[in-house]
């Protein structure tokens, strides 16, 4: 049986690149200190140094922009399924007809 995944807060993860980033200790040993493993810590700070002072979100709650963002692309994607089976439809009889 594996490891169960642990959650880490956005304070948690903020201090720990804080602490590879600003105060210069390796991500080994600030991965080894805190108990995290190094490529998840090289993967914060990836995104820490990516999005800065709005990385690690959380799970709060979405914004209205996100939600519009989100509900947006799925419709997208509907839309684009609907023109792919039209397309193919439009194939079908148009090679019927000969």
């Amino acid at each position: 049986m594996g490891k169960s995944r642990r959650k880490h807060s956005r304070e948690f993860k903020l201090e720990a690149v804080k602490q590879v980033v600003e105060h210069g200790r390796s991500v080994s040993e600030v991965a080894d200190g805190l108990g995290v493993n190094r490529n998840m810590l090289s993967a914060w700070r990836s995104k820490f140094e990516a999005d800065g002072a709005v990385a690690f979100p959380g799970h709060g709650k979405q914004t209205e922009a996100d939600a519009e963002i989100k509900r947006l692309k799925r419709e997208l994607a509907i839309a684009r399924q609907e023109r792919d089976i039209l397309k193919k439809a439009a194939a079908y009889f148009a090679n019927a007809k000969n």
